[in-house]
């Protein structure tokens, strides 16, 4: 099986030993993602709502860089800093994850750049 790394500069750059995902066979692993702004490189989001809808878009930017998009998306792991913010961030989730894949979603104690959320996913590149 090759893996071939996934890079694009719509999504935020890795800021560790990481690739932004891996293909690897008809599978995508994409890393984590923050509600980094690309553009810029900073956290500009402020609020659970605004911070979840940059990291969908962040997600987005990665899926079509792989050649395929949230419909093929098997599996996400969301991290929140509060779970107060549940409902809010489910707001903004089902709006990109219409096909309601697998999910685990977990408060932890801190997240990097002290931001909201962060998602990472796993989409099937499969026929």
């Amino acid at each position: 099986m090759s893996l071939e790394k996934i890079s694009t500069e719509k999504a935020p750059a890795a800021i560790g030993p990481y690739s932004q995902a891996i293909r690897a066979g008809e599978f995508l692993f994409a890393s984590g993602q923050i509600p980094i702004n690309p553009a810029t490189g900073a956290v500009e989001a402020e609020g659970i709502e605004a911070q979840a809808e940059q990291v969908m878009k962040n997600i987005g930017a990665i899926l079509e860089a792989a050649g395929t998009d949230y419909a093929h998306v098997v599996k996400t792991t969301c991290f929140l800093a509060e779970m107060g913010d549940f409902a809010a961030f489910n707001a903004v989730y089902e709006k990109y994850f219409t096909g309601k894949p697998a999910r685990s979603c977990v408060a932890v104690k801190k997240l990097p750049k002290d931001v909201l959320c962060e998602v990472e996913v796993t989409a099937y590149l499969g026929a």
